[in-house]
């Protein structure tokens, strides 16, 4: 197995020379650094972790917590995460916990054990529990997609994306508008764009009613066909004209019962989602709906971890900006 020292052999030069080209770290020509880089490729030579480690009392991992990693908005963050830190040198470790609040608690002392430098949560519920292991938390750690309490916070702004929604229904001239939500467990998905639609509605003069508002089991396509279901079953004889759903993939199922029912969109009804998934677009008809650039908001979350490790001063909540995409159906 090649050495640094062999490294260095090769490229006659010192061991320190080699370990300041591979780390980026202090002065070493240009012809000097390519010659060893070229060595380091041709010998597939791999720097240790572990003494790496022991030098800069730092794993060099950073990890992140995933509510569903198969998902587009954990792929997107991901990779704008991924594009920031790998710049810097670091990895990622990557945890799946399916929606499942027990394994959120779990992967963070989990992460601790592994002693990365840092975890990173997508954070969907927020319950006592989680909020209790977080305080024993001894790496810089930040939420992204929920406001939790002293804890450095990036959010997406939720409230006026819904608010902004709500109002483009009415604007077509729709004021039989329902929602379809998910359960308050998760305060700004369940609680805080359900408050925004109630909200815009009570602004407008226009009513909120019970039958038009449904809560779904899930975030799945099958969870929003269900509560499409749902709603015209318990509005019949007075149905709304509109639908605000809270994510993409449920306004898509909610789109095929409709179908299946025989209602033309957005002629009969109306319907919109968040999340820009790419489907949103190729569907038919197209889906109106609510960019939040997750990509944007890992690379934000990933220099906000840099310089928490970096002993920086940051914000302890960052809102995230957003873009609504008009389209085929409102």
């Amino acid at each position: 197995m090649t050495t640094i020292n062999d490294i260095a052999k090769m490229a006659n030069v010192s061991r320190t020379t080699v370990s300041r080209a591979l780390n980026n770290n202090g002065y070493v020509s240009e012809d000097v650094r390519k010659r060893i880089m070229k060595i380091v490729e041709d010998t597939g030579y791999m720097p240790s972790v572990s003494a790496q480690s022991l030098r800069t009392k730092r794993s060099g991992v950073i990890g992140i917590i995933l509510p569903k990693i198969s998902t587009e908005t954990s792929s997107r963050v991901v990779k704008g995460i991924n594009e920031v830190v790998s710049k810097e040198g670091f990895q990622i470790l990557l945890t799946d916990t399916e929606l499942d609040k027990r394994k959120e608690v779990e992967y963070i002392r989990l992460l601790q054990s592994r002693q990365v430098d840092g975890i990173i949560l997508l954070a969907t519920n927020v319950n006592e529990g989680l909020l209790n292991v977080i305080k024993d938390v001894k790496v810089p750690f930040i939420s992204l997609g929920q406001e939790l309490p002293n804890v450095t916070s990036v959010v997406y702004d939720d409230y006026h994306a819904a608010c902004d929604m709500t109002n483009l229904f009415i604007q077509r001239g729709h004021d039989k508008i329902a929602f379809i939500g998910v359960g308050e467990e998760d305060p700004a998905v369940g609680q805080t764009r359900k408050q925004a639609y109630m909200d815009t509605l009570k602004k407008n003069g226009l009513q909120v009613k019970d039958e038009w508002i449904h809560e779904g089991g899930d975030f799945s396509i099958e969870s929003g066909y269900e509560s499409m279901k749902q709603i015209l079953k318990k509005s019949e004889g007075n149905p709304p004209t509109a639908t605000f759903v809270v994510t993409d993939r449920m306004a898509i199922g909610a789109m095929e019962y409709l179908k299946e029912q025989g209602y033309r969109i957005p002629d009969d009804m109306a319907i919109s989602g968040i999340g820009a998934a790419v489907m949103s677009a190729y569907i038919t008809p197209s889906l109106t709906t609510i960019d939040y650039n997750n990509k944007e908001a890992g690379r934000l979350t990933a220099q906000l971890m840099l310089d928490k490790l970096n002993n920086k001063k940051v914000s302890e909540k960052s809102t995230l900006s957003y873009r609504l995409i008009s389209r085929d159906s409102v």
